[in-house]
């Protein structure tokens, strides 16, 4: 394996706006040239560009529903923007900004992450995705420890620019993993990267988090895979609805799985033959991996074609820029950059970053 630069780690404590004041601060150039690029590079990937003023009425809906539902990460976000030296909507605007950017309709197969959880004894519980996305988002990733005042919880986020939340675990021995399916209206309303740091701020298990995500009024459709010690689930998301399966092994793409929702899957017919190959292809090297196979094992599962996502030139095309995979109950995680072959990193909660030497 190779070295790569490695991936920025922050570690955060304090109350809701110092968590945020602190991210700010630590990544103030780099959010600034993030928000300069094109409007973080919103208007590389939209056809009618786009800017803060522009948007103003669209953040000023998502500001009161962030407000109603996530008050802690609403105060996060406005110490995010203080120790930055944002306005309060540039803040805001890089926690909504993958609703912002929609959905559209494209003959491009693409990727938009695949994602397992399997459970066996003890530790040997894994969950592990790969990040897919646009806009040339590997120089905007980082990973975050968070210890939120009054709370004994730890949580590991790997975060890009700017977010709160994106995936993660926390020391309670509860990871949350997503993928993008489409469907439904999307509307202001709590943004889903902002919904996974919910659970793992105040959620212990999968079955507190699947109760949590049922109150919340997210802003896009989702899928959501849940791992514990004991058990696994997936739960879609779309136009105000939930429908969860359980199990030991689950594996998620990005077309809709539950039978409730299939008939509103807006996926096209090539991304969906995308997805299709790249669910068969996980289950089916899953089912060859051994029970207690090391994390870097489930890295190397992910990171060949159908299931990688290579980069071929197109900012607008998505592409894996992460592969991670995560042991709640030893609250570890393991992740490579955009880059496979690169040697991986490992996060863990309760200690500093080392690099992994296996």
């Amino acid at each position: 394996m190779t070295a790569a630069a490695p991936i920025p780690y922050l570690e955060l404590s304090g109350d809701s706006h110092e968590l945020g004041r602190q991210h700010g601060a630590a990544r103030a150039a780099q959010l600034r040239a993030f928000l300069d690029d094109g409007t973080a590079r919103l208007n590389h990937l939209l056809d009618v560009p786009v800017s803060p003023d522009s948007l103003q009425p669209v953040l000023d809906a998502f500001r009161s529903e962030v407000e109603a539902c996530v008050p802690d990460l609403a105060e996060e976000i406005r110490g995010l923007a203080a120790g930055a030296n944002l306005t309060r909507d540039e803040a805001l605007l890089l926690q909504v900004r993958r609703e912002i950017l929609g959905y559209r309709s494209t003959s491009r197969p693409g990727g938009d992450c695949t994602t397992y959880a399997r459970v066996a004894t003890g530790w040997c519980a894994t969950l592990a995705q790969t990040v897919d996305l646009n806009g040339n988002l590997d120089d905007q990733a980082g990973v975050l420890s968070i210890r939120r005042s009054g709370s004994p919880r730890q949580v590991l986020i790997l975060s890009f620019g700017g977010l709160l939340g994106y995936l993660g675990l926390n020391s309670d021995g509860l990871a949350v993993g997503i993928n993008l399916v489409l469907g439904g209206p999307w509307r202001p309303g709590v943004p889903p990267y902002l919904a996974v740091r919910h659970l793992l701020d105040n959620a212990g298990s999968v079955d507190e988090a699947l109760h949590l995500l049922g109150e919340l009024r997210l802003a896009s459709s989702r899928s959501l895979m849940l791992c514990d010690e004991r058990g696994a689930a997936w739960a879609e998301l779309m136009d105000g609805r939930m429908c969860a399966v359980t199990g030991t092994t689950l594996v998620h793409t990005n077309h809709f799985l539950h039978p409730e929702f299939v008939p509103f899957d807006e996926l096209n017919v090539f991304a969906r033959n995308g997805s299709l190959r790249r669910l068969d292809a996980c289950a089916q090297r899953l089912r060859a991996l051994p029970q207690d196979a090391p994390l870097v094992d489930h890295l190397a599962l992910l990171s060949t074609p159908p299931i990688f996502v290579p980069d071929n030139g197109d900012i607008r095309r998505e592409r894996t820029v992460a592969t991670v995979a995560m042991r709640p109950m030893l609250g570890e995680v393991c992740l490579v950059g955009p880059q496979p072959s690169t040697q991986p990193q490992i996060f863990t909660v309760g200690a500093t970053r080392t690099v992994a030497d296996r």
